[in-house]
């Protein structure tokens, strides 16, 4: 049943009328439809602009077969979304994007395994036009249910499994660990421990990858490993386990700064001086790394920026643009410094 116009409004038929053609071509023409002359369209845009003509959003959705609504996937769990500034600025840069094309953003939350099911069913169902998705982990395989089901997406971050038939943009993790470490080998460190992320991401595994790169290069023992889950409470717990099982540290590199806030807590604790008894980097630069005492040495990583790259790619494959090919988009890291290293 169709809702009648409010009283005054002009109707799609009125435009049709002041524009000389059916009302068939008129709504074609509205909607964004095809099979619709140069002429016609240009009688039809004249006529809705004299007689100030409102689309109906329904009605355009029928003809184009778009909802203008993108989703953007988080398979976290609902306290980790809103406390982790990594979350704020992707959010921030995919809606700086959609808000220039009037498109909506829809955030799906999923706990990680837990919801997939739910979640992969409405957007098989169709229910916005494309998905961003980010902190995807590895039992997720997140990749492989969307490229099957053909929804347009693109990851933020490299996918654990299905890599090669996704669009992805990331930041050089393994290069950046690997420069944070560098630099503290650079200053005279030579027991350096690293607190990990989780064992199942792969933003995980690469900074991991990077330390141990630098540390075998340096002919360096890689046996101070911790990991935690980006947390600063997980931070707190990892530094203490490391601490006690290698209490000489002098360096401690940590793959994000939440988790280095936690470990310079314990640090200060333990009594132990930063930098001068041991010198600590983070992973982010995101606001965390400005406010901790002392301010943190850490790797920047661009995240606002990566989510608009990111949605700008998005909006091509549902634009139509050629997306037979998966674009993969490596932004290099840089390291900021600070006084804690």
């Amino acid at each position: 049943m169709s809702i009648p116009p409010a009283a005054g409004s002009p109707t799609l038929d009125e435009v049709a009328r002041v524009a000389g053609v059916s009302r068939a071509t008129a709504s074609r023409a509205i909607n964004g439809g095809q099979r619709v002359s140069a002429r016609a369209q240009s009688a039809v845009d004249l006529a809705v602009r004299t007689l100030g003509y409102v689309p109906n959003p329904a009605a355009r959705s029928l003809v184009t077969r778009r909802t203008d609504s993108i989703a953007v996937l988080v398979p976290e769990p609902d306290d980790r979304v809103f406390s982790d500034p990594f979350f704020a600025g992707t959010l921030r840069g995919v809606n700086r994007v959609l808000s220039e094309r009037d498109i909506q953003l829809v955030l799906l939350l999923a706990r990680p395994g837990a919801d997939t099911a739910r979640t992969l069913r409405y957007l098989t169902n169709r229910h916005v036009d494309g998905a961003i998705v980010t902190s995807h982990h590895r039992d997720d395989r997140l990749a492989e249910h969307l490229a099957d089901i053909g929804l347009p997406c693109v990851f933020g971050g490299r996918p654990w499994t299905g890599g090669d038939r996704v669009a992805y943009v990331d930041v050089d993790n393994a290069a950046g660990e690997r420069e944070a470490t560098e630099l503290l080998i650079a200053r005279g460190c030579r027991r350096i421990g690293t607190v990990a992320g989780p064992t199942d991401m792969t933003a995980a595994a690469d900074r991991l990858a990077g330390w141990r790169q630098a540390m075998a290069e340096a002919g360096l023992p890689t046996d101070a490993v911790e990991h935690g889950d980006f947390t600063e409470d997980s931070g707190v717990v990892a530094t203490r386990a490391l601490m006690e099982r290698h209490p000489d540290l002098d360096g401690l590199v940590v793959a994000s700064d939440l988790m280095a806030a936690g470990a310079l807590k314990v640090l200060a604790e333990l009594g132990r001086r930063v930098p001068d008894d041991i010198a600590v980097i983070g992973f982010d630069d995101l606001g965390v790394a400005e406010r901790t005492t002392p301010p943190l040495t850490t790797v920047r990583q661009p995240v606002v920026e990566m989510a608009e790259r990111a949605t700008r790619l998005l909006l091509e494959r549902v634009d139509g643009v050629d997306g037979s090919h998966p674009v993969r988009i490596v932004i290099p890291p840089t390291v900021v410094k600070r006084d804690s290293a």
